[in-house]
C-alpha cells in the first residue's frame, strides 16, 4: 500500500513532472478548454473531450512501459470530431458540442471502444487499428478507379500489403433524443452490455446494441415545475453488482437504487446524508453542500462524493454519516460571497480513487490539486504548473495561508487564481501516473522511482 508524501515516512510516494500536453498561449481558445478525463481499463490510453467537441486519445509509450522513469509518457494515438454543434429548432436552443463525459468498455479485441456525450447525444466510437491494406484488385487501378472487364485478361489474387499504421474512429451507434435535459453523467453497467445516462431529471438506462430506445429508470421531475427543489448531479453504476446504481442531488444527497425492486427506481433502497452542522449555517450552505461528483471504489465497499469544500468517503453498509471526511480548501470558507459574485461557487470538482482505493485525489484552484491518504490520513497539496516543466522534477507540497502572518513558502489565500482551476483528474488503474486538467493542459505526473 502506497503513501502519499508527507512530513517523514520511509515509503512516501513523490510526485514528479512526466509530461504537459496542449499550447502554452495565455489567450486559450474556448474551444481547447478540457472538460473530461478519462484512463481505460488497462491505464494504456487517456482520452480528453474538450469543449470543441474533439477527442484525443494518448497511448502511453511501448518501450518506455518497462523502463520506471518514463512509464508516465504518453503520445497522441488518435483525434476525432465526437461532435459537432446543433440547433434545436423546436426549443430555438442551440446544442453545444462540448464533451461532458468519456467512458470506456473493457476491451473485447483488437479494437478499443469508448462512450462520449455532450448536452444531448451519446455516441460509441469504435477505435481501431490498420496497418496493411489490400493490393491487385482486378477490377480496380491502385488509384481506385474502375478498370474496363474487357480489358482484363488474366486474374490476380489480392494480396495484404504492410502500410503505415492508421488510427481510425468510427461511430458505431448513436444515442439521441432520449433527454430533455443536459446530460451530466453516463456510467457502463458492469454487465457490459446496458449503460445509464443521467440528466437534471431523470436517468435512464440503454442497451449498447439499442440505439432507438431507453428505459427511464429515475424521473424526480414534479408535475409542476415550481415546486422542483432538486436536481440530479451525477450518477454511476456499482462496479459489481450490475443491479445497483448511486445518484447524487444538488441537496447533497445520494440515493443508491437497486433495479430489481422494480422498474421505475424512484424510491431508493438507501439515502446517504449527513446532518448539517447548525454552526456552519449561512445563506450558501445549500449551494456547497450540491454534489458535483459521485464515485465507487474499485472494491465496491465504499464511494467517494466530492462537494464544494469537501470530499466525503461512505461506506455503503452506514447511510447516516461518510466514514471519512476531507476538507479540500476550507480557507475559502470566509470567501465564499466573492467566490458567489464570481459563479466559482458553482464550479463542478471531480473526484478519483487509485488502484488501490487507498488514496483519493481531487482539484482546487490555482491550477493547486489535492491527495488525501486514506491510511495515514496525510495530505498534501500539489501544483500543476510550467515552472517545473523538466521531466523527473520532484513536485514541492504548497501551502496556503488562510489568515495571520505568512510563512515564507506559504500562499496567501488572496494570491490564488480562481481562473486557474483543476476541475478534472484521473489516476491509472495499475500504477501511481495521475493526468491532470488545467484549463487547456493536460499534466501528466507519475512517481519518482529510485
Amino acid at each position: 500500500m502506497t503513501e502519499v508524501k508527507g512530513a517523514g515516512g520511509g515509503n512516501d510516494i513523490q510526485w514528479c513532472f512526466s509530461q504537459v500536453k496542449g499550447a502554452v498561449d495565455d489567450d486559450v481558445a474556448e474551444a481547447d478548454i478540457i472538460s473530461t478525463v478519462e484512463f481505460n481499463h488497462s491505464g494504456e490510453l487517456l482520452a480528453t473531450g474538450d469543449k470543441g467537441g474533439r477527442v484525443v486519445i494518448f497511448q502511453q509509450e511501448q518501450e518506455n512501459k518497462t523502463q520506471s522513469h518514463s512509464r508516465g509518457e504518453y503520445n497522441v494515438y488518435s483525434t476525432f470530431q465526437s461532435h459537432e454543434p446543433e440547433f434545436d429548432y423546436l426549443k430555438s436552443l442551440e446544442i453545444e458540442e462540448k464533451i461532458n463525459k468519456i467512458r470506456w468498455l473493457p476491451q473485447k479485441n483488437a479494437a478499443q471502444f469508448l462512450l462520449s456525450t455532450n448536452d444531448k447525444t451519446i455516441k460509441l466510437w469504435k477505435i481501431s487499428e490498420r496497418d496493411k491494406r489490400p493490393e491487385g484488385y482486378n477490377l480496380k487501378e491502385e488509384d481506385g478507379r474502375y478498370r474496363d472487364p474487357t480489358t482484363v485478361t488474366t486474374l490476380r489474387v489480392p494480396v495484404f500489403r504492410p502500410m503505415d499504421l492508421m488510427v481510425e474512429a468510427s461511430p458505431r451507434r448513436i444515442f439521441a433524443n432520449a433527454h430533455t435535459y443536459h446530460i451530466n453523467s453516463i456510467s457502463i453497467n458492469s454487465d457490459y452490455e446496458t449503460y445509464l445516462s443521467a440528466d437534471d431529471l431523470r436517468i435512464n438506462l440503454w442497451h449498447l446494441e439499442i440505439t432507438d430506445r431507453s428505459f427511464n429508470i429515475v424521473d424526480i421531475k414534479p408535475a409542476n415545475m415550481e415546486e422542483l427543489t432538486e436536481v440530479i448531479t451525477a450518477a454511476e453504476f456499482h462496479p459489481n453488482s450490475c443491479n445497483t446504481f448511486v445518484y447524487s442531488s444538488s441537496k447533497g444527497t445520494i440515493r443508491l437504487c437497486d433495479m430489481r425492486a422494480s422498474a421505475l427506481c424512484d424510491r431508493h433502497s438507501k439515502l446517504f446524508e449527513e446532518p448539517e452542522d447548525p454552526s456552519n449555517r449561512s445563506f450558501f450552505s445549500e449551494i456547497i453542500s450540491s454534489i458535483s461528483d459521485v464515485k465507487f471504489s474499485h472494491s465496491g465497499r465504499y464511494m467517494m462524493t466530492r462537494d464544494y469544500l469537501s470530499v466525503k468517503i461512505w461506506d455503503l453498509n452506514m447511510e447516516n454519516r461518510p466514514v471519512e471526511t476531507y476538507q479540500v480548501h476550507e480557507y475559502l470558507r470566509s470567501k465564499l460571497c466573492s467566490l458567489y459574485e464570481n459563479d466559482c461557487i458553482f464550479d463542478k470538482f471531480e473526484c478519483c480513487w487509485n488502484g488501490s482505493d487507498s488514496i483519493v485525489m481531487t482539484g482546487s484552484y490555482n491550477n493547486f490539486f489535492r491527495m488525501f491518504d486514506r491510511n495515514t490520513k496525510r495530505d498534501i497539496t500539489l501544483e500543476a504548473s510550467r515552472e517545473n516543466n523538466k521531466p523527473r522534477t520532484v513536485l514541492k507540497p504548497r501551502k496556503v495561508c488562510a489568515s495571520g502572518k505568512r510563512k515564507k513558502d506559504e500562499i496567501s489565500v488572496d494570491s490564488l487564481d480562481f481562473n486557474k482551476k483543476i476541475l478534472h483528474t484521473a489516476w491509472h488503474p495499475k500504477e501511481n501516473i495521475i493526468a491532470v486538467a488545467t484549463t487547456n493542459n493536460l499534466y501528466i505526473f507519475q512517481d519518482k522511482m529510485n
